[in-house]
């Protein structure tokens, strides 16, 4: 029988896990449910807002906004994979998942996050071809081929998801069967009872094979793309440009930023504590600010909202 890193030598087959989550007593818990309650509303309220502007200005239906729409409808749906449960655990003595939840939680946010990180790549060699070669920007980025890359985001993705699902789930268990955490791959390798070596190599592999091509494909773009900047006469037309361009690459450095943090660092199976904090940040935090980013930072967005209002108010 095999020995778990915690001396527990166990192993049984679980039906369900119970999430730690964060410690403290019925005050601390109703802060904490308040806080997560209010940044999950307005992360919802934000990213349909983004996605409905989009979708009812006619302006705004050119591919770099196709692809924010998708965007938008990623970090809600990663969000919302995670939070809900989070949020009924506050007050609940239990705090359980099924073995079931538990592998859809984990499966549905592989493949999000990772199809988000795809599509940040794919948003770059779009502004890439808007701006550096502007001739040939509509027949490069014609319908059919935006749609076939935001398809081949999530095969991406799903890929990625069904290899660190069966990977992780294929380890046996010891008796204990508590998550410091949500249902993710690195806390649920320190439940295993086998040497997870193996996992999380490929973990750090993979997740960094993707971060590591993900940011080659967005500075090169972005190397090209400030050249061309640079070689603009007019100060308005760089200044739209940098609007544009600065908008994607701070929300880039904020995903990317995060997910190395978890995912593609050794060790990171080890600091759960830490990667319980960092968790929140890219599940509640950076999906939130993702339209704040956008539309603050574009005039566009903010025109259509503009016109939205006024449309609402004379109705």
């Amino acid at each position: 029988m095999m020995t778990h890193r915690n001396g527990n030598l166990s192993i049984v087959p679980l039906r369900e896990f119970v999430l730690v989550g964060f410690q403290g007593g019925v005050e601390t818990q109703a802060l904490l449910f308040a806080v997560f309650l209010v940044l999950y509303a307005v992360t919802i309220l934000g990213n349909l807002t983004m996605i409905a502007v989009i979708t009812l200005d006619t302006r705004l239906h050119s591919p770099m906004y196709f692809f924010l729409k998708n965007l938008s409808f990623l970090v809600a749906c990663y969000s919302s994979a995670i939070i809900p449960n989070a949020l009924a655990n506050f007050f609940s003595s239990a705090k359980v998942i099924s073995f079931a939840g538990c592998v859809t939680q984990i499966s549905c946010f592989s493949l999000l996050i990772t199809t988000e990180g795809f599509l940040l790549g794919v948003m770059a060699y779009d502004c890439f071809i808007a701006i550096c070669s502007p001739l040939s920007y509509g027949m490069t980025m014609c319908p059919m081929r935006c749609t076939c890359l935001v398809m081949g985001t999530y095969c991406g993705g799903c890929l990625n998801s069904i290899m660190q699902t069966s990977l992780t789930f294929q380890l046996p268990s010891c008796h204990s069967n508590s998550i410091n955490h949500f249902c993710d791959v690195p806390p649920l390798l320190q439940l295993a009872c086998a040497n997870t070596a193996l996992n999380e190599l490929v973990m750090f592999g993979i997740c960094g094979l993707i971060i590591v091509g993900t940011t080659l494909v967005i500075l090169i773009s972005y190397g090209y793309i400030t050249v061309t900047i640079l070689k603009m006469l007019l100060g308005s037309g760089r200044q739209k440009v940098f609007s544009t361009c600065g908008s994607h690459m701070t929300a880039v450095s904020l995903s990317i930023g995060t997910v190395f943090v978890m995912y593609a660092q050794p060790g990171a199976v080890e600091f759960m504590e830490y990667g319980k904090v960092v968790s929140i940040f890219y599940t509640l935090v950076i999906p939130m600010l993702n339209p704040l980013i956008y539309s603050l930072w574009n005039k566009d967005v903010k025109d259509a909202l503009r016109r939205l209002w006024q449309r609402r108010a004379a109705l």
